[in-house]
């Protein structure tokens, strides 16, 4: 049950901290710099706008992914050990899906370009690579007792 409760707060704290960042930027913030500019974008794709050409299904083909891997933490009893850092993915993924649904794109606001354009990226999009990371080091790092 301790588990179950950490991984809600941090879904839903990465999801409140995520939208209202966003909300920031729908409102008209902006940032330029020499190297980073904090501007509104949005991505109908997913990492690099890929899979754009499905569009308004993708929102539907991400839901059914976010359940299905909520569904397999969840039945499996990964939240025993995994409790945080599936927090951390399952609140971003939702935080760019509720995007999808209310604005029809992820609401994208970093954009680097020092030298190269790189992807544009939020809030969301970081509590992932985190939870991806975190969870690989633990898994090969640190490999549950048998």
């Amino acid at each position: 049950m301790r588990s179950f409760a950490i991984f809600l707060l941090v879904a839903i704290g990465i999801f409140i901290i995520d939208q209202n960042i966003k909300t920031l930027f729908l409102e008209g913030y902006y940032r330029g710099g020499s190297c980073i500019d904090l501007s509104l974008h949005f991505n109908k794709g997913v990492a690099f706008s890929m899979f754009a050409f499905i569009g308004p299904y993708l929102k539907w083909v991400q839901a059914l992914l976010i359940g299905g891997i909520l569904y397999y933490v969840l039945s499996k009893g990964y939240l025993k050990r995994y409790a945080f850092p599936a927090g951390l993915l399952i609140g971003g993924a939702l935080g760019n899906l509720y995007d999808r649904f209310v604005h029809a794109g992820v609401v994208d606001y970093v954009a680097w370009h020092c030298g190269f354009n790189f992807a544009v990226f939020n809030f969301a999009d970081v509590a992932i690579d985190l939870a991806v990371a975190w969870i690989l080091i633990m898994v090969y790092f640190f490999p549950p007792k048998a």
